[in-house]
């Protein structure tokens, strides 16, 4: 394609960007977006496409932003009967520790998800500290985004419920619009626990799930599916793959990174158990597969 020369800053450029302030061709970029949503890291991409690691970082900036603009404007008006949310954890540029707890920069981070339980759509998400007052934000968040009455099921995090069995943020944000029950899976407990950090799947030994309000089915209360849908983030997202180099070293690099898994995942990857559709065409969102060019040229003014 025909580049020209800035004379005033003296770099080359072309008429047609394929993502605002990327001067990578578009079939480059589009590449790098397609690595960084298949487990792939910054690094990794820039070496495999002999990109600066700075330009990758760039890249996934852009389309980041684009993606969650899309999102804001797109997945409104659903009509989703069963919703579940839980949330993920991760870190940023160092380990928790109690002494940067309260830092939204560093440390903890945790990222919260909605999902359809039959369109398998994620409906929203939030990346922040897990306290009631990010809960609240992400349960009103939520709200704007649902066209009618839904039943809505968590574990017990005191952000969406509080013990003494008061349903808290969910019933002061969410009482009018859901039916609402909560499931706390109980775990057995290692006697010879010494401090470590175990690395193996404790053995479930109960299940309690308890009407919160509303008429919720109880045979419907389960948050299975979210948490399958946080084992997809941490498949797909490198950043989120435990005991690796690879975590992100700014918060709003991780919030770009969510944002793009969320945008392939609803509109460009095709769901087994939805026969051969996205969570978005499950949804009504839209009648076809998105490529990752499509989901990165929108025009978010038509939507």
């Amino acid at each position: 394609m025909q580049r020209y020369f800035c004379d005033r800053c003296g770099k080359s450029f072309r008429e047609e960007q394929p993502l605002d302030g990327i001067r990578t061709d578009q079939a480059k970029a589009v590449q790098v977006v397609e690595m960084l949503s298949e487990t792939m890291g910054v690094r990794a991409a820039a070496r495999l496409t002999r990109l600066d690691k700075d330009t990758v970082l760039r890249i996934l900036e852009t389309a980041g932003e684009q993606c969650a603009r899309l999102l804001d404007a797109k997945i409104r008006n659903i009509a989703a009967p069963v919703v579940q949310a839980d949330e993920v954890h991760s870190f940023v540029q160092r380990l928790p520790h109690f002494d940067i707890r309260d830092d939204p920069e560093r440390g903890e981070i945790w990222t919260f998800l909605s999902v359809a339980k039959y369109e398998k759509l994620i409906i929203n998400y939030r990346v922040s500290k897990r306290t009631g007052e990010d809960a609240a934000e992400f349960l009103e968040d939520l709200r704007n985004r649902m066209a009618g009455r839904f039943q809505f099921t968590t574990d017990g995090f005191r952000g969406y419920c509080a013990h003494q069995n008061s349903s808290g943020n969910v019933e002061n944000i969410l009482g009018e619009v859901c039916d609402y029950a909560t499931e706390v899976k109980i775990f057995k407990k290692d006697p010879n626990y010494t401090g470590a950090r175990k690395f193996y799947a404790p053995e479930l030994v109960r299940i309690r799930r308890q009407v919160r309000f509303g008429s919720p089915d109880l045979n419907e209360a389960t948050t299975c599916h979210a948490e399958r849908t946080n084992l997809t983030l941490r498949t797909f997202t490198r950043r989120f793959t435990r005991r690796t180099i690879n975590f992100s070293k700014k918060v709003e690099n991780h919030r770009h990174a969510v944002a793009l898994f969320v945008a392939v995942f609803n509109f460009c990857r095709v769901h087994k158990s939805l026969n051969g559709k996205t969570p978005a065409m499950a949804a009504g969102l839209t009648d076809h597969k998105w490529t990752v060019e499509e989901l990165l040229a929108v025009n978010l003014s038509t939507i």
